[in-house]
């Protein structure tokens, strides 16, 4: 049974729009950078928004399904980690799979992505998706031309019986700017802590940028749809466009705020007698 709920105002945050070259992909860096203090304000707020569209989606047993799609190094793996560091994992389900089996290659292309697709009272997001086939497969040549056109005619249907089936779909494309890219992997080269980040497929990513622009180019002209859009996110100011992304997302599912009791703490039992035992516990050794 659904709660009686209270609808909650769902506001995007403000900002400067950057220019962009005619294909609107490659904005030039004029937006002003962030401060880490105002971005991690907004955060906090977008963080109480989503632990209420988990405990919404939980109370009406909702199923969400999101898509992230993008450039190489343009954050997708970030912005996934903020959607999901305060909310449960038991709600939220992060789906990134590897390089397919012999045994999954033999299967029909999308089986492997249809045992993840979320059941009442879940949100399933993937780190990169069935769209796979329109993107890196094509490029680097593990699909042919006949499967990639075979996809790209056969994915909406397969979409719109998700959509049919009661689960909201949303679909984001996070683009960077070549400037930025390549200053992101530069970043990684030379970091310890992101080198792991860097796979021989991000560095043909780099190299082979406009082929990979025209497989997106493809890849919308056949799938980018009323029923079943791309929503394009400018993360070249990183910052902005985690906000931006987490804002619209949160606009595109009709939530509201679900009513709960007021929480009491209640009183610690007493000892009844209890003594701490004297037991070698093994503590971690205090290093800092």
């Amino acid at each position: 049974m659904a709660a009686t709920a209270t609808k909650t105002e769902k506001k995007e945050p403000k900002t400067k729009r950057a220019s962009a070259s005619s294909n609107g992909f490659h904005p030039n860096g004029s937006e002003p950078r962030m401060s880490a203090r105002e971005f991690e304000k907004e955060m906090d707020s977008l963080h109480v928004e989503l632990v209420k569209l988990q405990e919404w989606v939980k109370a009406t047993g909702a199923k969400i399904c999101v898509v992230f799609e993008g450039r190489d190094a343009a954050g997708k793996g970030g912005t996934i980690k903020r959607i999901t560091e305060r909310v449960s994992p038991r709600v939220f389900r992060v789906i990134a799979l590897p390089a397919p089996t012999d045994r999954e290659k033999s299967q029909m292309y999308i089986q492997r992505y249809i045992q993840h697709f979320p059941a009442a009272g879940e949100i399933v997001i993937f780190d990169r998706s069935w769209y796979n086939r329109a993107g890196v497969e094509r490029v680097m040549g593990y699909a042919t031309k006949t499967q990639v056109d075979e996809f790209l005619n056969h994915v909406l249907p397969v979409e719109r019986a998700m959509i049919s089936s009661g689960i909201i779909l949303i679909k984001f494309w996070l683009e960077v700017s070549p400037e930025e890219q390549t200053r992101r992997f530069q970043d990684r080269i030379n970091d310890g802590r992101k080198i792991w980040k860097l796979s021989p497929m991000d560095l043909e990513s780099h190299s082979q940028w406009y082929d990979y622009s025209r497989a997106r180019d493809a890849m919308f002209a056949a799938t980018d749809v009323p029923d079943s859009p791309w929503h394009v996110v400018n993360t070249t100011e990183k910052r902005r466009g985690r906000l931006n992304c987490i804002a619209h997302f949160l606009s595109l599912v009709p939530y509201e705020e679900v009513p709960r009791a007021k929480i009491v703490l209640p009183k610690r039992q007493a000892p009844r007698g209890y003594v701490e035992p004297n037991y070698p516990y093994r503590y971690v050794p205090k290093r800092y």
